[in-house]
């Protein structure tokens, strides 16, 4: 998702300062940027110069110290959890000057718990991208309950320069994405671990019968099934509600190491890029 964000930006001209503890993450990311921005080429929506211009805007650091130092807006994108990302939040306050805006990418986490640990509570804002970032319109603006006016403006004005379409939201667990798409996922995975259906059948009734682009169980996969299951405790956790509980496949799965597309593995096997089912009776009657 952060190269993806970064992508975005420096796409349309912002100067942007890409952050990660480890430079070979960056160098990882600096290439699927380069690549994406080659299948934009291809496409004829970008020239190779504007390509060339794209790269030029981005800048990695591995300090956020020096990375957020001179920054107007940070957009954090680390994994969904709730201590981590309240530690980066705690740094960001510190290092960021003190008149910038914090958003978060968190797609479940709440605004408001992330505010609380900083001293600019009415400059934390969420800002959920959808994946692939340079694909997919939607940007969820989540706004927390010390969020101010002036800052949730910023954002929605801000997202429509970078072409995004930006839905304004209040901070409920899973806000509204996730608290709809997850326990969509989860009861296709329930239907999967009953046995009413194998993988194929059940992604293949939602795409023809229900229109949709993919899956429930492929989705799932390109999501991140530990996402998935961390997004779901979230909601569980937050509303107390038994419909949110996570499906034991999926739980077992995630302990297992079958993430999905991440790992080469989750309801399908991944290989190059290509996606085949996977052949087991845990996951399909064919």
């Amino acid at each position: 998702m952060g190269n993806g964000i970064a992508h975005v930006f420096a796409q349309f001209d912002y100067k942007v300062n890409l952050i990660d503890i480890q430079q070979t993450a960056l160098d990882q990311a600096l290439d699927t940027i380069a690549k994406n921005l080659d299948r934009q080429v291809s496409k004829e929506l970008l020239t190779e110069e504007q390509k060339a211009a794209t790269l030029k805007n981005i800048t990695t650091f591995t300090s956020i110290s020096e990375g957020v130092s001179t920054a107007d807006l940070i957009v954090e994108a680390a994994t969904e959890n709730v201590e981590l990302k309240l530690k980066i939040f705690k740094d960001l306050d510190i290092y960021a000057p003190a008149d910038a805006i914090l958003a978060s990418n968190t797609s479940s986490i709440s605004i408001t718990q992330i505010a609380a640990v900083t001293k600019r509570g009415n400059k934390v804002i969420g800002m959920h991208f959808m994946n692939p970032v340079p694909v997919i319109k939607l940007v969820e603006v989540i706004r927390g309950y010390q969020t101010s006016d002036e800052t949730t403006k910023a954002i929605m004005s801000l997202s429509e320069n970078l072409g995004k379409v930006p839905v304004e939201v209040n901070d409920y667990p899973g806000f509204v994405a996730n608290r709809i798409l997850m326990p969509m996922i989860n009861e296709a995975i329930y239907t999967l671990y009953e046995g009413v259906a194998g993988v194929y059948e059940i992604d293949t009734v939602m795409k023809l019968g229900m229109a949709h682009p993919m899956g429930p169980l492929q989705l799932a996969d390109f999501i991140g099934l530990d996402v998935c299951l961390a997004i779901l405790k979230v909601l569980h956790n937050g509303f107390g509600n038994p419909k949110y509980a996570p499906c034991p496949l999926l739980i077992n799965m995630v302990a297992a190491g079958k993430k999905g597309t991440k790992s080469g593995e989750g309801f399908y096997k991944y290989t190059h890029g290509s996606k085949e089912l996977v052949v087991s009776d845990k996951f399909t009657q064919s």
